[in-house]
């Protein structure tokens, strides 16, 4: 079942919910409370394990089987993002912090692997490509430019004498996503100048040899512009179909920027978009889902079922998290001063 990164904070624990059905869950692990506030939590569902960072910038791993953290390690500022991902060389956690540090943690010992300076400031996004060759960080600033990471040379340090990356020349992103099933292209959105023109491009990145040494470059493939709309999220599809969503519609281009397909949904608003190799989901403000399924012989989506709402919920206060695997949906909602809880959907085959 498809695991919400966010996981469930209650001021001070961690909380992990198991089998959850429309709107009862079993609790199968709670941390004991801790002294200080956790803001931020990642997970790596397959290995039932869950990293936090607190405000005193303590990061924790938990195995969620023990009341106790089975390892702790510290970050000399505070972090800004943190993400947990399997790689080839094993489990790691990937942590930025606001002085534009990125941290790399070992699982399940949270050993300090290495860490390197990124930006002169904070890193505010950690992108990282499908089989994690790849890591992408950004930080939302006009004078910054995004970096992508060979990560296996923050891993092994003993066989690259310093990391190797590369800056791509797209400033203000506010946005990336990397294509599924085409690990080396990446597609970037920001939207800059007094017109709020969104800007999109696509990148492949390829290792070249120069004077002995392993170098990466970042080749622009396809850009373009939208004057009209102002999109809020985006996915790309593996065949380089850019989804994008704007308060109340669902856009297709190529990425070229040919315009495929618009689903309308005035008066709905629509809060947040999932984006994967079968699925499009849309999440509404209300809690609705809409779901859709990548066309096999087409470009286009193709709109499978509606979702609705069955909780009601105090519209001013509500925010919602969906996730998505092959065989479920489950959506998170919080609802302060309320509980969180969580939602799960078991997906048909769209006839």
């Amino acid at each position: 079942m498809a695991t919400p990164e966010s996981g469930q904070l209650v001021k001070g624990e961690v909380r992990l919910l198991g089998r959850v059905t429309g709107e009862a869950g079993v609790m199968t692990w709670e941390s004991p409370e801790q002294p200080t506030y956790i803001k931020m939590l990642t997970t790596l569902p397959e290995m039932h394990i869950a990293v936090t960072v607190d405000i005193d910038h303590t990061i924790k791993l938990w195995d969620c089987h023990n009341r106790d953290a089975l390892a702790t390690n510290k970050l000399l500022f505070p972090c800004q993002t943190v993400k947990a991902v399997f790689t080839k060389d094993g489990p790691i956690v990937l942590a930025g912090d606001i002085a534009g540090d990125l941290y790399i943690f070992r699982i399940p010992n949270l050993h300090l692997i290495s860490k390197v300076r990124v930006f002169q400031y904070g890193i505010n996004k950690i992108y990282c490509s499908p089989q994690k060759k790849w890591v992408f960080l950004s930080k939302k600033d006009q004078h910054m430019l995004p970096k992508v990471y060979l990560l296996s040379s923050l891993l092994r340090t003993s066989e690259f004498s310093a990391p190797v990356s590369t800056s791509l020349s797209f400033s203000l992103c506010r946005r990336a996503f990397w294509t599924t099933r085409r690990e080396d292209r990446i597609t970037l959105m920001s939207r800059c100048g007094p017109k709020k023109v969104t800007k999109f491009a696509t990148f492949d990145m390829k290792l070249e040899e120069m004077d002995n040494q392993i170098i990466v470059k970042g080749h622009l493939v396809a850009s373009f512009e939208l004057q009209a709309y102002s999109p809020e999220w985006m996915g790309v599809s593996y065949k380089n179909v850019i989804v994008c969503s704007t308060v109340s519609s669902l856009l297709l281009f190529s990425m070229e920027g040919c315009h495929l397909q618009r689903f309308q949904y005035y008066p709905e608003k629509i809060l947040r978009l999932w984006v994967d190799p079968v699925y499009v989901i849309v999440t509404f403000i209300h809690g609705s889902l809409e779901v859709y399924t990548w066309e096999e012989r087409s470009l286009l989506l193709r709109r499978c079922y509606w979702l609705p709402n069955r909780r009601l919920l105090p519209t001013q206060c509500a925010y919602y998290q969906t996730l998505c695997d092959d065989v479920s949906i489950i959506r998170m909602m919080t609802n302060v001063p309320d509980p969180s809880f969580l939602m799960a959907y078991t997906l048909r085959i769209c006839s």
